[in-house]
C-alpha cells in the first residue's frame, strides 16, 4: 500500500526541518538559570509547533522551533531561550516528573523542575551515546526506559545503568543492536529514521519510519504487512484503550485489532490521538482539497464498517498549512500545532496564541 506520490509540501517542510544545520547555545558554565531570567509572554510559539503535552501539574508544554514553551493557564514561558537556540521537535514527561526535549541538530535535553537553578538541565548528544542528534520523537516504555526516534535509528536510554552504558542503539535495517554508524550506509528501504515508537499490550515494540514500519519483539524485527503490502511513511503509531494499534501516515489511517487491519481514510494523516472519551482525533490533509485540519471519529462510530470523521471547520489560518501534534487538555479542549504556532479547540471555536 506504499504510495508512489508523497505530498510536495510535506517533503519541502521535512527537508527544511530535519536536514539543516543548527546553531546551538551551550549550557551556561558556573552560572544558573532561574525562571525569572526566562522569557514570559502573553503569546505562545510563532514558528513550527510539532508536539504538545500536559504534565501532572496541569501545565501545557509545547515543542516548537522557537523553543520549549510552558503554559500555566495564564501566560507562556520559554523555558529554553537561555539554554539553546535549537529547533525543538518533541517533548515527554516521564514517570519521575522529568521533562525530555528533542531537537533537530542538538540532541536531547532533560529538564528536572525539582532541582535547583543551574542544575535543572542535562544535555545528551552523540558524544554521550545518542545515535543521532536529530530527535523527532521521544517515548517512555513500561520499564521506564526512554526511547528516542532519530533520523538514523532509535536510541534507548536506561536511567538505571551506569554512565557510559545508558544508551542502546538500534537501526531499522536489521542490525539489532547497532552501536556505531560505521560507513553510514542507508538501510535497504533507504529510510532509517524513526518517527514513532510504542510498546503494545503484549510487550512488542512498533516502529514507524519513512520506510517500512516494523515490530520488534526484543530479539528480531519483522516488517508489518497487510495483504502483502507494507506500511510506509508512518508518522504516528498509537495503542488505544482497547488494545487496538493505529498507524497514521502516507498510507492513510489504519487500525489493527490483533488480527485484522481496517482502513479509515486514504488521506495523509500526520497524527492520531485518542481522547478520554475514546474518540479518535487526527490531523490530516485532504486528498481532494489539499487543505489541512483536524478531525474526530466519534467513539460510537468506530465499529461501523466505514466510519466517517467529523471535520472541525473553521477559518483559522492553519487550515492552509500543515497541522501537527494533538493533545486533549484537562478541561477537554484539543490543542494542536501548525507551521505558525499552537491552536486550541474548545468544542466551538479555534483560538490561536500568537502575538499581535
Amino acid at each position: 500500500m506504499a504510495k508512489s506520490l508523497y505530498l510536495f509540501a510535506l517533503l519541502v517542510v521535512a527537508s527544511c526541518a530535519l536536514c539543516e544545520g543548527q546553531n546551538v547555545t551551550n549550557l551556561p558554565k558556573g552560572g544558573s538559570i532561574s525562571d525569572t531570567m526566562r522569557t514570559v509572554t502573553s503569546h505562545g510559539p510563532e514558528r513550527i509547533t510539532r508536539n504538545i503535552i500536559q504534565d501532572r501539574n496541569g501545565n501545557i508544554w509545547i515543542a516548537a522551533f522557537d523553543g520549549i514553551f510552558r503554559y500555566d493557564g495564564n501566560s507562556f514561558t520559554n523555558i529554553t531561550n537561555q539554554v539553546s537556540s535549537a529547533r525543538f521537535f518533541s517533548v515527554l514527561e516521564d514517570r519521575q516528573g522529568n521533562l525530555w526535549f528533542g531537537t533537530i541538530g542538538s540532541g536531547v535535553y532533560q529538564y528536572d523542575p525539582k532541582k535547583a537553578d543551574g542544575q535543572k538541565f542535562r544535555h545528551f548528544t552523540t558524544a554521550e551515546g545518542l545515535i543521532d542528534n536529530r530527535v523527532p520523537h521521544i517515548y517512555e516504555d513500561k520499564s521506564g526506559r526512554i526511547w528516542f526516534g532519530t533520523l538514523t535509528g532509535a536510541s534507548r536510554f536506561d536511567p538505571g545503568q551506569v554512565v557510559g552504558k545508558q544508551f542502546q542503539n538500534y537501526r531499522m535495517n536489521g542490525a539489532w543492536p547497532f552501536t556505531g554508524l560505521e560507513n553510514g550506509d542507508l538501510p535497504p528501504d533507504d529510510h532509517d529514521d524513526v518517527n514513532s515508537i510504542i510498546e503494545d499490550k503484549n510487550g512488542k515494540f512498533w516502529f514507524g519510519t519513512r520506510g517500512d514500519a516494523r515490530i520488534f519483539d526484543g530479539k528480531a524485527f519483522t516488517v508489518i504487512r497487510h495483504e502483502g503490502q507494507t506500511f510506509t511513511n508512518v508518522r504516528t503509531i498509537m495503542e488505544d484503550r482497547r488494545g487496538n494499534v493505529w498507524l497514521a501516515g502516507g498510507d492513510g489511517l489504519w487500525r489493527y485489532d490483533g488480527s485484522t487491519f481496517t482502513n479509515f481514510t486514504d488521506d495523509f494523516v500526520g497524527f492520531v490521538y485518542e481522547d478520554r472519551a475514546g474518540n479518535i482525533w487526527t490531523s490530516s490533509q485532504s486528498t481532494f482539497s489539499g487543505k489541512w485540519g483536524i478531525s474526530r471519529y466519534d467513539v460510537k462510530s468506530l465499529s461501523d464498517k466505514k466510519p466517517v470523521a467529523t471535520k472541525i471547520d473553521s477559518d483559522y489560518k492553519a487550515n492552509e498549512q500543515m497541522t501537527f501534534g494533538l493533545m486533549e487538555a484537562n478541561d477537554g479542549s484539543i490543542w494542536f500545532g501548525s507551521l505558525g504556532g499552537v491552536y486550541r479547540y474548545d468544542g466551538k471555536t479555534i483560538k490561536d496564541f500568537k502575538g499581535k
